[in-house]
């Protein structure tokens, strides 16, 4: 296939869209089923290099769930516990822990399940049955994926009722070094980011704590390379092999910080009892419940547990999770990494991400108040690199 006519671009007016190679070679994808648009091929092409990435960094079989063209998380295939089964809502999936792509699947959407609703899907090794069951069930766009087992296959083309994107790429496919792209007319060319991230990158290590366990690494990489495609400014939490909050696209560092640190936050607290006790109604469905826990532990609970109210929801009225009692939940976190896309320039933003649970740190460096930031990980006994590679995406 040279090129793929597209229904329209970013927007309905914005047409005529299609994608092609600009050599004239043949697309190094095949289109399954469906008909993809232009965001979900944006979705698709920079998931596909996140998963392809941190697969080659790990090891290990990994999924990304993107919606407008970042990353909601990343994740690598290690069985969940008990209780982040139930929060993803995969608790009732057989065989679940017998494949590593499902369960990278499993980690990677239900992180962040709101911002996942409608998301597109990449996965770095051929799509099982047991990932395609998970899958089928939830509101996505489309998927990304090198191959897929035939029966996987089906149960994805039975989605949208027969519509479901479903893209097949090329795993030996290598763009070229250079890429270009236009804006108001103007044609921009730049070397790709090709930069490895790996275990080397997190040597220089700059606290008094220089402690860096493997588990650490791993999740330092996950949360770098999750960055390496997620919209500038980013910072991003990891733990357990996943990232667990991303802050994407924001102008100010500190709100990266506190973006991506509200979600983890809310990831954390999604697996705690109150939550998983919750008495839903029967007839509620996965999407209804995710509105339902944001609201629950957010100021405005009322607006589900008031009187009149929780009857919509509920067989009886749950207990409110107090702000105090999140708070004292949150404080036993620990062990979270954190990588930033660009430096830290305030200290403001360890301490916020000290809040939820961070003890490592994965910056850049070289702001004029490095020794600031520093200091305030030194106060925590904090583990704190400097990468020394920017990471923006745009």
């Amino acid at each position: 296939m040279k090129e793929f006519e597209l229904k329209y671009g970013c927007n309905p007016n914005q047409k005529p869209a299609r994608i092609y190679m600009k050599d004239g070679s043949d697309l190094p994808l095949q289109i399954l089923n469906g008909r993809p648009g232009y965001i979900n091929f944006l979705d698709a092409f920079n998931s596909w290099q996140l998963v392809k990435e941190l697969k080659e960094a790990l090891g290990l079989p990994c999924a990304t769930s993107f919606k407008h063209v970042s990353p909601t998380s990343a994740a690598v295939g290690i069985p969940l516990p008990e209780k982040l089964k139930r929060a993803c809502f995969v608790d009732d999936i057989s065989g679940l822990d017998d494949s590593p792509l499902a369960c990278a699947y499993a980690r990677a959407r239900g992180t962040d399940r709101q911002s996942s609703f409608g998301d597109w899907i990449a996965l770095s090794d051929v799509c099982d049955v047991t990932t395609a069951t998970l899958i089928k069930r939830e509101v996505s766009d489309g998927i990304i994926a090198p191959g897929y087992e035939p029966e996987a296959l089906e149960i994805l083309k039975s989605k949208r009722k027969g519509g479901y994107n479903i893209v097949q790429i090329d795993p030996d496919y290598v763009p070229e070094v250079t890429e270009t792209k236009q804006v108001f007319g103007i044609t921009f060319e730049q070397g790709r980011n090709n930069f490895r991230i790996d275990r080397a990158l997190l040597e220089n290590v700059v606290t008094e704590n220089k402690k860096l366990p493997e588990s650490a690494v791993r999740d330092l990489i996950v949360a770098l390379i999750t960055l390496k495609y997620t919209q500038s400014n980013s910072v991003c939490y990891a733990v357990d092999g996943q990232a667990i909050g991303v802050g994407a696209g924001q102008q100010s560092r500190i709100y990266c910080t506190r973006l991506a640190g509200s979600k983890a936050d809310i990831w954390h607290l999604r697996q705690h009892d109150k939550v998983l006790g919750l008495p839903f109604r029967p007839e509620l469905g996965r999407p209804e419940r995710d509105n339902v826990i944001d609201v629950y532990l957010s100021a405005d609970c009322e607006d589900v547990l008031g009187e009149k109210v929780w009857q919509n929801y509920f067989t009886e009225r749950p207990e409110p999770f107090t702000a105090q009692e999140q708070k004292a939940y949150l404080s036993t976190i620990h062990g979270v990494a954190v990588g930033s896309d660009a430096f830290f320039p305030f200290d403001d933003n360890i301490e916020r991400a000290r809040r939820s649970g961070a003890d490592y740190i994965a910056e850049p460096g070289g702001s004029i108040r490095d020794d600031l930031v520093i200091s305030c990980c030194n106060k925590y006994n904090m583990v704190m690199a400097f990468t020394g590679m920017r990471l923006f995406h745009h």
